[in-house]
């Protein structure tokens, strides 16, 4: 979830600082500026999502997801499931 909230912000703050910059380059608008500055705002949005799923897997914060006997109980449940 703090995912998704940050990657949000992110977009639109990296979208008003590219459309600021851009402005002041005195480049015209028009869909490719607006495709441009899209993919910009959602390449750092993107970048920023990996770097607080990267800092939580380094803090510890997937426990469950992340547990190394999660895998092998699962399979043992599966197997237990066909029989």
């Amino acid at each position: 979830m703090l995912n998704l909230i940050i990657s949000t912000i992110v977009f639109f703050i990296a979208a008003w600082f590219l459309n600021r910059y851009l402005d002041e380059q005195n480049i015209p608008k028009g869909m490719t500026r607006t495709m441009l500055v899209f993919t910009l705002a959602a390449m750092l949005s993107w970048g920023s999502g990996e770097l607080v799923d990267w800092a939580r897997v380094k803090e510890g914060t997937r426990a469950e997801a992340q547990a190394p006997g999660d895998l092998s109980q699962l399979l043992k449940a599966a197997g237990q499931m066909q029989r």
